[in-house]
C-alpha cells in the first residue's frame, strides 16, 4: 500500500485524466496491437506480438500505479494552510548561508514537483530539511553536495 499523497484539487484532476485517457484510449490500442501482431502468424517466434503483450503489461502496471496514488491522495485546501511554519503548498523563501543567495520555492508534493518553476517535493532533502521550521530558523540539509544550511525567511501561501 502507498502512502497518503497530499495534493492540490487541479492536481488530482490532471491524475484523473490522465488515468481515464490510459483506460479508454491507450487500453484498447494496446490490445489492437496484440490482435494484430496475433494475426501475423505462429506466435513463438513472433516478436512483434511479444513487444506488444510487454507494452499491454507495462501500461497495465501504470494504471494500477496510478489507480493506487488517486485512492491515497488527500486534497489540500490552501485556506487551512499554517504559514507559521514550513508545510506542504507553502512558499518559503531562503537563504543559502553557503552562498548568501535567496531562493522562494513552493513545497509539493511528489508528483507537482518541478524546479524549473520553483516547485520542490516535499520528500526531497531540502523539502525535508525545512518542513516544520519557522522564519527565523536555519535548516541544515544533506544534500548529494554536502551539508548546506539555509535560514527561512518568509512564509507565505
Amino acid at each position: 500500500m502507498s502512502e497518503v499523497m497530499y495534493v492540490t484539487h487541479e492536481t488530482l484532476e490532471q491524475l484523473k485524466n490522465e488515468l481515464q485517457k490510459m483506460r479508454s484510449v491507450d487500453r484498447p490500442a494496446a490490445s489492437r496491437a496484440i490482435a494484430e501482431a496475433r494475426e501475423k502468424g505462429d506466435l513463438k517466434e513472433n516478436a512483434e506480438y511479444d513487444a506488444a503483450k510487454e507494452a499491454q503489461g507495462m501500461l497495465e502496471a501504470r494504471i494500477a500505479k496510478l489507480d493506487g496514488e488517486i485512492a491515497n491522495a488527500r486534497i489540500i485546501e490552501i485556506e487551512s494552510i499554517d504559514t507559521s511554519k514550513v508545510s506542504i503548498l507553502t512558499k518559503v523563501t531562503l537563504t543559502n548561508l553557503n552562498t548568501k543567495k535567496r531562493v522562494t520555492y513552493q513545497v509539493v508534493s511528489e508528483k507537482e514537483a518541478d524546479l524549473k518553476v520553483g516547485k520542490i517535493s516535499v520528500t526531497s532533502p531540502i523539502g525535508r530539511g525545512i518542513l516544520g521550521k519557522q522564519v527565523g530558523e536555519v535548516a541544515e540539509v544533506r544534500a548529494p553536495a554536502g551539508l548546506l544550511k539555509f535560514k527561512i525567511e518568509e512564509i507565505a501561501i
